[in-house]
């Protein structure tokens, strides 16, 4: 017992600058000085909880008819995503300009195809995000539902809006 304790006082001896990792042993009794050695990995959450952009159980989701109605409130969220982004993921930027490209060709589809082409701008979507593991992207696949669904012209161009700013925001 009094080997562990003599181990457990020499990183506390040598400082902030004792060897880290090398015994773990000692280091498990103390607790506090395990998540400091991880860096970013360990604090994210914390983090980002901080903020209030991150949640656990997903990415918040965004009102069609606010998004449709309110400018302000596509600016805001074009800037959510584009944080979270930055803090979760690890897409490039021409990956969203391609799928951007693939959302201006989809609203200029003639009326009676048009839903046709955001079903599989969805199906698009969903095959990138888990390709790329880009899971803030999320809510732009659950607000690409919504838009699909109530197949309004003002909904497709505010979606292409949307994804406009986010492009534009990420660069």
């Amino acid at each position: 017992m009094q080997e562990t304790e003599q181990q457990g006082q020499k990183p506390e001896q040598k400082g902030p600058r004792g060897p880290e990792g090398r015994s773990p042993g000692p280091r498990e009794g103390r607790g506090e000085r395990r998540p400091e050695g991880r860096g970013d990995r360990g604090d994210r959450g914390e983090r980002d909880r901080g903020r209030g952009g991150f949640r656990p159980e997903g990415p918040p989701e965004i009102d069609l008819d606010k998004l449709i109605s309110d400018s302000l409130y596509l600016d805001n969220q074009a800037h959510g995503i584009v944080a979270r982004m930055r803090d979760m993921d690890s897409g490039t930027k021409s990956q969203l300009r391609r799928f951007y490209n693939a959302v201006r060709r989809a609203c200029r589809a003639p009326e009676s195809d048009r839903q046709h082409e955001f079903v599989m701008l969805r199906a698009r979507l969903a095959y990138t995000i888990a390709r790329h593991s880009l899971r803030s992207l999320d809510t732009m696949e659950k607000l690409l539902l919504q838009v699909t669904r109530k197949n309004d012209s003002r909904g497709y161009e505010r979606f292409r809006d949307l994804f406009e700013a986010i492009v534009a925001y990420n660069e």
